[in-house]
């Protein structure tokens, strides 16, 4: 017998009939509490969805064994953000049939009069990972958006704001499919001092961009830094090559400085997040004009100093150190035993003295290291004509973490 997953869509009462037969003839229901509310007369067992879902999948495969008709509810449609997935994941193809209905991202669409297949879609229910939203947000002209009790409109739009990305307006669509639906569209700053029924969701659109393109090799003129003190475009480019940042990774950019290496391997990332990394709150400040200057929302500004402040950070792919290397080695020690197998740490150094210092440490932990010496010169108009400026040589160690 197979696992019937019925989509409920915005209003149970519109069912179409063969949805409804299907949960007429059903012996073992499941849904959440909200939606077994609405079959409260149905003869059935009832199963209520809570965590964890492992008791809810084995009191479905309980139910199926004995051979009774198992109907699992879901909002919307199933196979969005929904149960369905889980439940072909575990019981295979073959094992469920799923009746589709309209997903509330549809409804919504249809209330803004939006193509919905423009929309770019990213779930915060029951979710702490914003990094989905970040890089839709990148590209996407309109983001929707699922919420929970937490992660509520006004908390995506204060969290935008925090990051100067107030080129999005923000649609709520509140208790759709019921009598009391409503829905508008807000700024930012007015969503994130309103309250909003539980029951929403949000569409996120696009209404200017970044002052600036984020991209590699950006002039190091366009960047806020302390007195020119910045990795200089040519040596930022082939420090961010030789990181190899992958689309979903985290990167720890160590003693950021102004926060042009990590803005710049935001550019590369789709559901990553850079953690920018510094001591010197003036620099941090610049961290984060430079953020909103470029719209580099998957970059997180850590100010604190290492390594003690790396304690609360994910565990990281990818690790570029461009300062902070202390003559002790708590900050190496700490960063080797936190990136992840397979990782990749990049140190750009200037001194003899610091390469040597890295190339032992990672040496007696049976690391290889490759070193590159970047010599740039760019042009410099004299006399009428123009000259080529050489730039301090800069050491490029890339090791690769077993």
């Amino acid at each position: 017998m197979s696992i019937h997953v019925v989509g409920l869509g915005m209003d149970p009462d519109l069912l179409p009939e063969q949805h409804a037969a299907v949960i007429d003839g059903a012996q073992v229901l499941v849904g959440g509490r909200r939606q077994l509310a609405q079959y409260d007369d149905h003869p059935a067992e009832k199963i209520v969805v809570t965590a964890p879902l492992r008791d809810v999948l084995d009191a479905i495969a309980k139910g199926e064994g004995r051979g009774r008709e198992v109907v699992v509810l879901a909002d919307g449609d199933p196979l969005f953000f929904g149960i369905g997935a889980r439940l072909v994941e575990e019981f295979g193809p073959e094992g469920v049939q799923v009746y589709s209905n309209v997903t509330s991202l549809q409804a919504a669409a249809a209330r803004a009069k939006v193509p919905w297949q423009t929309v770019q879609a990213v779930s915060l229910h029951g979710r702490d990972d914003w990094r989905p939203l970040f890089g839709a947000l990148r590209h996407g002209d309109w983001v929707g958006v699922l919420t929970d009790e937490r992660n509520i409109p006004a908390a995506i739009a204060q969290r935008l704001l925090e990051r100067g990305a107030d080129w999005f307006a923000m649609w709520v669509f509140e208790n759709l499919g019921a009598e009391d639906e409503r829905f508008d569209r807000y700024a930012l700053t007015e969503a994130g001092d309103r309250n909003f029924s539980p029951l929403n969701l949000v569409l996120l659109e696009r209404t200017g961009r970044a002052e600036r393109m984020l991209r590699l090799g950006v002039p190091d003129g366009e960047y806020v830094s302390d007195r020119g003190l910045i990795t200089k475009w040519p040596v930022r480019a082939a420090g961010i090559a030789a990181l190899g940042p992958e689309p979903d990774n985290v990167v720890w950019d160590l003693g950021a400085g102004c926060g042009s290496v990590g803005l710049e391997t935001c550019a590369l990332l789709h559901n990553g997040e850079v953690y920018a990394v510094e001591r010197n709150a003036g620099r941090v400040s610049m961290i984060r004009e430079n953020r909103r200057r470029f719209g580099a929302l998957a970059l997180e500004v850590v100010h604190g100093t290492m390594p003690g402040c790396l304690a609360d950070l994910p565990d990281p792919h990818r690790v570029f150190i461009g300062g902070g290397l202390a003559s002790d080695a708590a900050l190496l020690d700490a960063v080797c035993s936190r990136l992840l197998s397979g990782g990749r740490l990049v140190v750009h150094c200037v001194l003899l003295a610091t390469l040597e210092r890295v190339r032992a440490h990672v040496g007696a932990l049976g690391w290889s290291a490759e070193i590159t010496m970047l010599h740039a010169a760019v042009s410099s108009p004299l006399a009428g004509d123009v000259r080529l400026e050489g730039m301090n040589p800069v050491f490029i160690i890339t090791v690769d973490k077993p």
